[in-house]
Protein backbone atom coordinates (compact mmCIF):
# COMPACT_ATOMS: atom_id res chain seq x y z
CA UNK A 1 0.00 0.00 0.00
CA UNK A 2 1.29 3.70 -0.76
CA UNK A 3 2.97 5.82 1.97
CA UNK A 4 1.46 8.74 3.44
CA UNK A 5 2.41 11.28 5.46
CA UNK A 6 -0.36 11.55 7.44
CA UNK A 7 -3.09 8.73 8.97
CA UNK A 8 -6.55 9.32 10.27
CA UNK A 9 -8.08 6.39 11.78
CA UNK A 10 -11.58 5.76 13.07
CA UNK A 11 -11.56 4.02 16.76
CA UNK A 12 -14.38 1.41 17.38
CA UNK A 13 -13.88 -2.00 15.07
CA UNK A 14 -10.54 0.07 13.70
CA UNK A 15 -8.64 0.36 16.28
CA UNK A 16 -9.82 -1.35 19.88
CA UNK A 17 -12.81 -3.78 19.80
CA UNK A 18 -15.27 -1.65 22.22
CA UNK A 19 -18.54 -4.14 21.31
CA UNK A 20 -18.53 -5.70 23.99
CA UNK A 21 -18.78 -2.77 26.29
CA UNK A 22 -21.06 -1.04 23.37
CA UNK A 23 -23.63 -4.04 23.97
CA UNK A 24 -23.67 -3.97 27.62
CA UNK A 25 -23.95 -0.09 27.69
CA UNK A 26 -27.19 0.27 25.03
CA UNK A 27 -28.57 -3.03 26.47
CA UNK A 28 -28.83 -1.75 29.81
CA UNK A 29 -30.42 1.55 28.91
CA UNK A 30 -33.14 0.18 26.69
CA UNK A 31 -33.85 -2.68 28.70
CA UNK A 32 -34.52 -0.50 31.50
CA UNK A 33 -36.91 1.47 29.29
CA UNK A 34 -38.73 -1.71 28.46
CA UNK A 35 -36.78 -1.94 24.99
CA UNK A 36 -36.62 -5.77 24.71
CA UNK A 37 -35.86 -8.15 22.06
CA UNK A 38 -33.22 -6.40 20.17
CA UNK A 39 -30.31 -8.70 19.07
CA UNK A 40 -26.31 -7.88 19.90
CA UNK A 41 -26.19 -7.87 15.90
CA UNK A 42 -28.66 -4.49 15.79
CA UNK A 43 -26.67 -2.97 18.46
CA UNK A 44 -23.09 -3.59 16.69
CA UNK A 45 -24.88 -2.40 13.61
CA UNK A 46 -25.21 0.97 15.11
CA UNK A 47 -21.10 1.26 15.78
CA UNK A 48 -20.09 4.41 14.26
CA UNK A 49 -23.43 6.02 14.37
CA UNK A 50 -23.79 8.56 17.13
CA UNK A 51 -25.99 7.69 20.49
CA UNK A 52 -28.66 9.43 19.03
CA UNK A 53 -28.87 8.18 15.64
CA UNK A 54 -28.09 4.57 17.62
CA UNK A 55 -31.10 5.09 20.12
CA UNK A 56 -33.29 6.16 17.69
CA UNK A 57 -32.56 3.29 14.99
CA UNK A 58 -32.48 0.76 17.92
CA UNK A 59 -36.05 2.15 19.54
CA UNK A 60 -37.70 3.44 17.27
CA UNK A 61 -38.33 6.61 18.76
CA UNK A 62 -37.77 10.05 17.48
CA UNK A 63 -38.13 12.24 20.48
CA UNK A 64 -35.33 14.56 20.47
CA UNK A 65 -35.82 15.28 24.61
CA UNK A 66 -36.07 11.09 24.98
CA UNK A 67 -33.26 10.63 22.70
CA UNK A 68 -31.11 13.31 24.82
CA UNK A 69 -32.03 11.30 28.02
CA UNK A 70 -30.79 8.02 26.76
CA UNK A 71 -28.16 9.52 25.88
CA UNK A 72 -27.17 10.87 29.26
CA UNK A 73 -27.46 7.03 30.71
CA UNK A 74 -25.08 5.75 28.02
CA UNK A 75 -22.89 7.80 28.62
CA UNK A 76 -23.06 7.23 32.94
CA UNK A 77 -23.46 3.40 32.13
CA UNK A 78 -20.14 3.64 29.65
CA UNK A 79 -18.63 5.43 32.88
CA UNK A 80 -18.59 2.55 34.41
CA UNK A 81 -17.85 -0.45 31.34
CA UNK A 82 -16.82 1.02 28.59
CA UNK A 83 -12.96 0.97 29.42
CA UNK A 84 -12.84 -2.09 31.21
CA UNK A 85 -14.22 -4.17 27.81
CA UNK A 86 -12.58 -2.31 25.16
CA UNK A 87 -9.54 -4.04 23.89
CA UNK A 88 -6.94 -2.66 21.24
CA UNK A 89 -6.70 -5.23 17.78
CA UNK A 90 -3.74 -7.56 18.62
CA UNK A 91 -1.60 -5.38 15.61
CA UNK A 92 -2.96 -1.87 16.57
CA UNK A 93 -0.20 -1.13 18.68
CA UNK A 94 2.28 -2.46 16.86
CA UNK A 95 1.10 -0.57 13.69
CA UNK A 96 0.97 2.65 15.16
CA UNK A 97 4.23 2.82 16.18
CA UNK A 98 5.86 1.82 13.38
CA UNK A 99 3.77 4.47 11.51
CA UNK A 100 5.13 6.87 13.93
CA UNK A 101 8.95 5.86 14.14
CA UNK A 102 8.83 6.03 10.13
CA UNK A 103 8.05 9.80 10.60
CA UNK A 104 4.03 9.80 10.06
CA UNK A 105 1.43 11.89 11.87
CA UNK A 106 -1.61 9.78 13.61
CA UNK A 107 -4.96 11.33 14.26
CA UNK A 108 -7.81 9.73 15.45
CA UNK A 109 -11.78 10.97 14.48
CA UNK A 110 -14.71 9.43 15.98
CA UNK A 111 -18.09 9.62 17.15
CA UNK A 112 -16.93 8.59 20.33
CA UNK A 113 -16.06 11.38 23.05
CA UNK A 114 -12.55 12.02 23.16
CA UNK A 115 -12.11 11.70 27.08
CA UNK A 116 -13.18 8.41 26.55
CA UNK A 117 -10.64 7.64 23.85
CA UNK A 118 -7.75 9.35 25.75
CA UNK A 119 -8.74 7.14 28.85
CA UNK A 120 -8.64 4.15 26.33
CA UNK A 121 -5.30 4.75 24.96
CA UNK A 122 -4.04 5.61 28.59
CA UNK A 123 -3.75 1.94 29.54
CA UNK A 124 -2.69 0.95 26.15
CA UNK A 125 0.16 3.33 24.11
CA UNK A 126 2.87 5.83 24.96
CA UNK A 127 0.87 9.34 25.44
CA UNK A 128 2.91 10.75 22.13
CA UNK A 129 2.12 8.25 19.37
CA UNK A 130 -1.33 9.56 18.78
CA UNK A 131 -0.84 13.43 17.52
CA UNK A 132 -4.72 14.41 17.44
CA UNK A 133 -8.11 12.88 18.78
CA UNK A 134 -11.15 14.49 17.43
CA UNK A 135 -13.99 12.99 19.37
CA UNK A 136 -17.55 13.47 18.72
CA UNK A 137 -17.90 16.76 21.59
CA UNK A 138 -14.99 18.25 18.92
CA UNK A 139 -17.78 18.74 16.09
CA UNK A 140 -20.82 20.61 15.14
CA UNK A 141 -21.82 17.72 12.69
CA UNK A 142 -20.35 14.05 13.18
CA UNK A 143 -19.64 11.59 10.95
CA UNK A 144 -19.65 11.25 7.41
CA UNK A 145 -19.74 14.83 7.60
CA UNK A 146 -16.01 15.63 6.82
CA UNK A 147 -15.63 18.61 9.45
CA UNK A 148 -13.26 16.60 11.54
CA UNK A 149 -11.25 15.37 8.90
CA UNK A 150 -11.34 19.24 8.15
CA UNK A 151 -10.05 19.99 11.59
CA UNK A 152 -7.48 17.18 11.77
CA UNK A 153 -5.97 18.87 8.62
CA UNK A 154 -5.49 22.44 9.60
CA UNK A 155 -4.28 20.88 13.01
CA UNK A 156 -1.90 18.57 11.87
CA UNK A 157 -0.66 21.07 8.82
CA UNK A 158 -1.23 17.92 6.45
CA UNK A 159 -2.65 18.58 2.44
CA UNK A 160 -5.23 16.17 1.30
CA UNK A 161 -3.02 14.47 -1.06
CA UNK A 162 -1.18 13.05 1.84
CA UNK A 163 -3.73 11.89 3.85
CA UNK A 164 -5.16 8.09 4.12
CA UNK A 165 -8.63 7.55 6.06
CA UNK A 166 -8.83 4.24 8.30
CA UNK A 167 -12.18 2.61 8.63
CA UNK A 168 -14.45 -0.25 9.15
CA UNK A 169 -18.01 1.48 8.09
CA UNK A 170 -19.49 2.86 5.30
CA UNK A 171 -19.70 5.63 7.48
CA UNK A 172 -15.92 6.04 7.40
CA UNK A 173 -15.89 5.48 3.80
CA UNK A 174 -18.44 8.67 3.00
CA UNK A 175 -16.71 10.66 5.52
CA UNK A 176 -13.22 10.09 3.31
CA UNK A 177 -15.45 10.74 0.33
CA UNK A 178 -17.02 13.79 1.35
CA UNK A 179 -13.56 15.57 2.63
CA UNK A 180 -11.94 14.54 -0.77
CA UNK A 181 -9.22 12.13 1.14
CA UNK A 182 -7.71 8.27 -0.14
CA UNK A 183 -9.72 5.59 2.03
CA UNK A 184 -8.55 2.10 3.49
CA UNK A 185 -10.96 -0.41 4.89
CA UNK A 186 -10.35 -2.48 7.85
CA UNK A 187 -12.55 -5.67 7.95
CA UNK A 188 -12.37 -5.73 12.25
CA UNK A 189 -16.17 -4.92 12.38
CA UNK A 190 -19.64 -5.88 11.21
CA UNK A 191 -19.53 -4.16 7.83
CA UNK A 192 -18.66 -6.28 4.62
CA UNK A 193 -15.97 -6.09 1.98
CA UNK A 194 -19.20 -5.95 -0.50
CA UNK A 195 -20.48 -2.64 1.12
CA UNK A 196 -17.01 -1.29 1.84
CA UNK A 197 -15.78 -2.15 -2.24
CA UNK A 198 -18.83 -0.01 -2.83
CA UNK A 199 -17.27 3.25 -2.17
CA UNK A 200 -13.58 5.00 -3.23
CA UNK A 201 -10.86 2.65 -1.92
CA UNK A 202 -7.36 2.14 -2.24
CA UNK A 203 -7.70 -1.05 -0.54
CA UNK A 204 -9.67 -3.21 1.77
CA UNK A 205 -7.34 -4.98 4.49
CA UNK A 206 -8.27 -7.78 6.75
CA UNK A 207 -6.46 -5.76 9.35
CA UNK A 208 -4.19 -3.29 10.22
CA UNK A 209 -0.77 -4.82 9.51
CA UNK A 210 -1.51 -3.54 5.74
CA UNK A 211 -0.62 -0.54 6.39
CA UNK A 212 3.39 -1.30 6.84
CA UNK A 213 3.95 -2.83 3.64
CA UNK A 214 4.66 -0.54 1.08
CA UNK A 215 3.92 -1.16 -2.82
Amino acid sequence: MKTYQTYLFDFDYTLADSSKGIVMCYRNVLERHHHTGISDEAIKRTIGKTLVESFSLLSGITDADTLEAYRKEYVKEADKYMTANTHLFPETSHVLATLKARGAKLGIISTKYRYRIMELLGHALPESTVDLIVGGEDVQTPKPSPEGVFIALEKLQTEKTDVLYVGDSTVDAETARAAGIDFAGVLHGTTTLEELAAYPHTGIMNDLTALLKNE
